[in-house]
C-alpha cells in the first residue's frame, strides 16, 4: 500500500512508500550502538513524559540502547539538571532488565547496553570560569545519580571546563579524579564546536591531534574506567585515525551523523560502535541494517542504511546544534508524540523548507513507519505554514 503527497516546489505527487522492515529487532551482537533519544513537549512548555518515554520503548524495541539526558534531550538548551534526573529516574524504571550482558551487573538489574546517561556540570552557569574542584563536585554529583539509578555513565563534555580549563593537565585532573570515583567504566563524550560551539579546544587544544594525545593520556592512566569515548566531530578521517590508536577492549563510539554508514561498517582495521542522535530519526531502517550486519550481510546493511545518510546529513545540516529539531519532527510523524513541540519552543528554529525537505528523504530512506499517519500530519503542518496543499 502506498500514500501520496503534493509537496510545495515538487512536480507531481511524492509516493510515501511501506516501510516493511520488521516491528522490532533484538540488540546487534556485533556492534554495541546507543540512540540518543530526544525529549518532546507541551506546546514547548514543560515534558511530555508519556510521550517522551514511549518513544525510548520503541529504540529499545528495536534493539537500541537508549543514550539518555544528553545534547539531543536539549541539554544545555532547554533541559535542566533537575529535569534530566527526572527523566534520567523514568527511563531506567523501565529499561530492560534480566539476565545481564556483563558480569559487572548483578541478575535484576539493567542489562548491559539499555541505558547510559548523561552526568555533566549544567548545574553551573553557562560562561563562567569555576575552580576545578568545583566542576569536579558538579561532575561527581550527576554521576553518582546516573550509577544509583544502575545505569551506564557518559561523562558529557562540560561548557564549565572548557571556560575554565588552563590547558591539558586541568583536563587530566578533572577527568582522572572522576575515572577514579566511577563505579564501572564509563563513556567519555568528545562534542565537537559544530554541536556546541562553546566547547571549541576541548581537552585543551584546537589542534585535533594535540587533543588526541590528552584523550590517550587520559585512557592510558585510567583505562580500565573507560569503556569507550564518543566522538562527534563530523569527520571521519579523524575518527579513524583515533580509533587506530586506542588501545584494544576500549571502543570508539561514532557520533558521526554524516560518516556512520562506512565508519560503523569498518574496514580491515576495525569499526566504529555508535552513539548517535541520527539513530533517533532512523531507528527502523538502522536496526534492519544493524540486523544484516550481525548476519555478515553486507549488501543488506548498505541497502537499509546508505539511503538514512542524505536524511541525517539534512537533520545534522549548520547549524548542527538545531537537529534536535528534525528529529522531533519525524517522532512527531511518525506517531510517537500528539504534537510538534519541543522544550522553549525549538521546534521553530528550522524553517518550514527545511522539513519539507526532511519528510522527503525519510520517505526515500523508508523511514516513515505509518505512512498514511506522516501524510497527514505533514498536510496539517503545510496548511499551517505554507497553505493549502491536500490531494
Amino acid at each position: 500500500m502506498t500514500t501520496a503527497i503534493r509537496l510545495p516546489g515538487r512536480d507531481g505527487l511524492l509516493v510515501v512508500p511501506a516501510p516493511g522492515w520488521a516491528a522490532s529487532y533484538p540488540p546487534p551482537v556485533s556492534r554495541r550502538v546507543y540512540a540518543a533519544a530526544h525529549v518532546a513537549a507541551v506546546d514547548g512548555g514543560s515534558v511530555d513524559w508519556e510521550a517522551t518515554l514511549r518513544f525510548r520503548e520503541h529504540l529499545w524495541a528495536h534493539g537500541f540502547g537508549v543514550a539518555e539526558a544528553m545534547d539531543t534531550a536539549q541539554r544545555g538548551m532547554g533541559l535542566s539538571w533537575p529535569v534530566a534526573r527526572e527523566l534520567i529516574a523514568r527511563s531506567a524504571s523501565l529499561a530492560p532488565r534480566g539476565a545481564p550482558a556483563c558480569g559487572a551487573l548483578a541478575c535484576g538489574a539493567l542489562a548491559c547496553g539499555a541505558l547510559a546517561c548523561g552526568a555533566g556540570t549544567d548545574q553551573l552557569v553557562d560562561g563562567s570560569r569555576y575552580p576545578l574542584p568545583r566542576i569536579v563536585d558538579a561532575f561527581a554529583e550527576q554521576m553518582a545519580f546516573v550509577q544509583s539509578a544502575g545505569a551506564e555513565v557518559i561523562l558529557m563534555a562540560s561548557r564549565a571546563l572548557a571556560a575554565s580549563a588552563r590547558g591539558p593537565e586541568d583536563y587530566l585532573s578533572v577527568y582522572g579524579a572522576l575515572l577514579e570515583q566511577a563505579e564501572r567504566p564509563v563513556i567519555l563524550h568528545w562534542l565537537g564546536e559544530a554541536f556546541d560551539p562553546a566547547l571549541r579546544g576541548y581537552w585543551g587544544s584546537a589542534d585535533f591531534d594535540a587533543a588526541c594525545d590528552v584523550v590517550l593520556s587520559l585512557i592510558d592512566r585510567h583505562g580500565s574506567k573507560v569503556d569507550g569515548i564518543k566522538l562527534s566531530v563530523l569527520d571521519a578521517g579523524r575518527e579513524v585515525a583515533l580509533r587506530r590508536r586506542l588501545p584494544v577492549g576500549v571502543r570508539l563510539y561514532t557520533g558521526d551523523d554524516f560518516g556512520y554508514l562506512d565508519l560503523i561498517r569498518g574496514d580491515a582495521s576495525g569499526h566504529s560502535d555508535a552513539l548517535l542522535g541520527a539513530f533517533a530519526a532512523i531507528a527502523a531502517p538502522a536496526a534492519a541494517a544493524l540486523a544484516a550486519l550481525d548476519r555478515g550481510d553486507l549488501a543488506g546493511y548498505d541497502a537499509a542504511m546508505a539511503p538514512t545518510v542524505p536524511l541525517s546529513r539534512l537533520i545534522f545540516e549548520a547549524p548542527t546544534f538545531h537537529y534536535k529539531v528534525g528529529v522531533a519532527f519525524l517522532a512527531w510523524l511518525n506517531g510517537f508524540q500528539s504534537r510538534f513541540a519541543m522544550l522553549g519552543g525549538l521546534e521553530r528554529q528550522r524553517p518550514a523548507r527545511h522539513l519539507i525537505r526532511v519528510f522527503e528523504l525519510a520517505a526515500a530512506a523508508r523511514a516513515l513507519t505509518d505512512p498514511e499517519l506522516a501524510v497527514e500530519r505533514m498536510n496539517e503542518l503545510l496548511a499551517r505554514h505554507v497553505g493549502p496543499e491536500r490531494v
